[in-house]
């Protein structure tokens, strides 16, 4: 795969820091995640991963992470600026020590600025940066759209673009470098269409009242007949037609698309047509037109729609249950899961350190002492 060979150590977290190691090891690096002694919970995002357990509040267990990051391409922290410098891990030391190390930092609020030390959410993140504003309709509160925008598409995301980013050139300078991939920054620059749109009317103005944000009557959703959701994304004059068409209209019935002090008044008619249907019967209406009218499905819907199925979207995992596919899919260099199961805590620690140069012997006197702890087997990854 595309990242073969390279090593990443991902030390214990939630949420974006894990899917940026998942991105990672989806697409082939090798990617040891440091749970810590005593952990019962961990994230659901470790597919591909090992996972050793380490004391890293013992100068022992300090010591064998060092051990580990001379060999390491990629770490990726997870922790609030000033832990890792308060335990002897911050980047000024482990680059010395290895130069070509990528050490990418994963916050909410970043490493500088008065709130660089608070905790806080994807809720809190994404509402700093502006782009919460944006989500929900009229006159109602801004809707969080779960932790998808902050964790994720200005979390995780960004986090694993800056280490492949990072890795690409330390080909020309051989030299590692600080990654600084942070949610308020990384959800603020995953909506620049919006800032760069803010007086377009597309999103930004009144909530709710825009063309993307519920406000037009050709771009949201409505109810059917049965308690489901179709989608409407009619944008464009030749799709706005064919979704007139569909709904057994002409222009004559409503006023003109982009006329907007009647757009409430045409999604009131829209809703009452929609609701005249299953969302089945709706889906044969529109499934063969451009009128750009989707499903809204569940996640169980999703993985069996015929479109999903086709492209191979979802797969089934080793415990049956579905999960999305990695994304996106290269020609020669595909993403291949070495597993679908999600990784225990400690099910690694014998194998990574007799990978990192110890002995047998030294591994157990380290768990007698409390400084790692096996609780698996030998990897086979």
């Amino acid at each position: 795969m595309a990242l073969a060979g390279i090593r990443v150590l991902e030390l214990s977290g939630l949420a974006p820091a894990p899917f940026a190691g998942m991105i990672l090891a989806d697409f082939g690096a090798k990617v040891t995640r440091i749970d810590r002694v005593g952990q019962f919970v961990a994230d659901q995002l470790s597919r591909g991963k090992q996972s050793i357990t380490l004391n890293l509040k013992s100068a022992e267990g300090v010591k064998v992470f060092k051990k580990m990051s001379l060999a390491a391409d990629v770490l990726i922290e997870p922790y609030r600026p000033g832990v890792m410098e308060r335990m002897g891990l911050g980047p000024e030391i482990l680059l010395k020590e290895n130069p070509k190390l990528i050490y990418a930092r994963m916050t909410g609020f970043g490493q500088l600025g008065p709130f660089m030390k608070r905790a806080g959410h994807d809720i809190n993140y994404i509402s700093l940066s502006g782009v919460l504003s944006y989500f929900g309709r009229k006159g109602e509160s801004p809707v969080p759209p779960v932790n998808i925008v902050g964790d994720f598409a200005g979390g995780g995301m960004p986090c694993a673009m800056g280490v492949l980013i990072a890795l690409l050139e330390r080909t020309r300078s051989g030299k590692g470098q600080v990654i600084d991939a942070n949610m308020v920054q990384g959800s603020a620059y995953v909506s620049s269409f919006l800032w760069a749109t803010h007086n377009l009317g597309l999103a930004g103005n009144e909530r709710g009242t825009n063309l993307l944000d519920t406000g037009a009557h050709f771009y949201d959703t409505y109810k059917t007949s049965d308690g489901k959701y179709m989608a409407v994304g009619a944008l464009e004059p030749q799709f706005y037609q064919q979704l007139l068409e569909g709904l057994g209209l002409s222009d004559s019935d409503l006023p003109p698309q982009l006329d907007r002090e009647n757009w409430s008044s045409s999604k009131k008619i829209f809703t009452k047509i929609f609701a005249s249907k299953t969302q089945e019967e709706w889906c044969c209406v529109f499934d063969d037109t451009d009128a750009c009218v989707t499903p809204v499905l569940t996640p169980e819907g999703a993985a069996q729609h015929p479109h999903n199925k086709k492209v191979g979207t979802f797969f089934e995992a080793e415990d049956g249950s579905t999960q999305p596919s990695p994304a996106p899919v290269l020609s020669r260099t595909p993403a291949t899961l070495r597993t679908s199961k999600q990784t225990n805590i400690g099910n690694d620690t014998t194998a990574v350190l007799l990978e990192a140069g110890y002995s047998q012997k030294e591994i157990e006197v380290l768990k007698e002492k409390g400084v790692v702890e096996d609780k698996g087997q030998t990897s086979k990854l």
